[in-house]
């Protein structure tokens, strides 16, 4: 079986993070995004996977030079313009000849799901498409999915008011499809799946979805992308057990509920909790970092306090400057 795995976006959400290097490539824990998600994926039956790329495609291919990714083999499929989902996943597929049931996934969603049961239960139902869907409580930032008690989509509603929104179960980005699906976008349009190719096959009662209360995340934004790291690391996750300080990195203060990527330095005396620091960066003598971020190869100074706080790559924060919600450098 083979899926589609969606990456080309810009990670806009995400900057000064993503400035510099796609969003499924940050890591998680001591590994990129997009590996945790492959290996769900093989998980679940997966034996290869078609990346849909779009932004700084070339990172992908110096990162996996073997062309796997989690042991699977990876085909690339780069978009000559952006396409958005539907037209993404079309273009995929065409490039890679799928002719057969696949899985398409959100590269950017971290999540516990069985893909193999998702799997198994579209084919049961013999629909065209099925999505898996979990609850949340306030839906109006997603899709979300109204469904009948055998499980197939009645509405489907992409960011509804929250007063208004027909239930709590929202699209949570894993899709099993059969081919038929690529045959409904035309060739190179730019269209999306979630407000034009879903609500047609749901009007033909083909569309079934699958909610499940499994552990789900979006890494999107920034507050996000931290849980989903101290989650990674603290047993949350019931098959991702990651490892919080990297073997190289050196600790000389005190670091509470944090994940520490290589080469990363906390001097003498230095208080860093609740937050990320990622490859090379270095926390000076009597700093403080709580609930933030730090970027590759970024300083703080001694004796900065910064508190919920995202770091670009190589950002430099003075010796006792104070920073509190805040980016650097600000996103363009």
């Amino acid at each position: 079986m083979r899926a589609v795995v969606l990456v080309g976006g810009f990670g806009t959400r995400l900057r000064p993070l993503t400035e510099h290097i796609p969003k499924p490539l940050l890591p998680v824990g001591q590994r990129p995004i997009i590996e945790h998600v492959v290996r769900s994926l093989a998980a679940g039956g997966v034996t290869e996977v078609v990346l849909a790329l779009g932004f700084r495609p070339d990172a992908f291919r110096d990162a996996y030079p073997s062309g796997t990714c989690a042991g699977v083999p990876l085909r690339y499929a780069v978009e000559p313009e952006p396409l958005d989902t539907g037209g993404a996943i079309a273009f995929a597929a065409r490039a890679a000849g799928i002719d057969e049931t696949f899985v398409v996934v959100n590269g950017d969603v971290l999540t516990d799901l069985d893909v193999l049961r998702l799997v198994e239960l579209h084919r049961e139902r013999g629909g065209e498409a099925t999505l898996h869907l979990t609850p949340v409580e306030d839906p109006s930032s997603f899709g979300v999915v109204a469904t009948d008690e055998d499980g197939r989509v009645q509405r489907f509603v992409e960011k509804p008011p929250r007063e208004s929104a027909p239930s709590r179960m929202i699209n949570a980005g894993t899709y099993v499809f059969e081919p038929s699906m690529i045959e409904r976008v035309p060739v190179d349009a730019r269209l999306s799946v979630e407000r034009v190719v879903f609500p047609a096959v749901a009007e033909e009662g083909r569309l079934f979805a699958w909610c499940t209360d499994d552990y789900w995340i979006d890494t999107g934004r920034p507050e996000l992308y931290r849980q989903a790291n101290l989650d990674a690391v603290d047993g949350r996750r019931r098959a991702v057990h990651e490892t919080a300080v990297a073997p190289d990195a050196r600790v000389d203060g005190a670091v509470g509920s944090s994940v520490l990527g290589a080469g990363v330095a906390v001097e003498a005396g230095a208080d860093v909790r609740g937050s990320v620091l990622l490859a090379g960066c270095r926390v000076g003598a009597g700093a403080t970092v709580t609930d933030s971020i730090l970027g590759p190869e970024s300083q703080v100074g001694a004796g900065a306090v910064l508190d919920d706080v995202v770091l670009g790559r190589g950002a430099v924060v003075e010796a006792g400057e104070r920073l509190a919600n805040a980016r650097r450098p600000v996103p363009t």
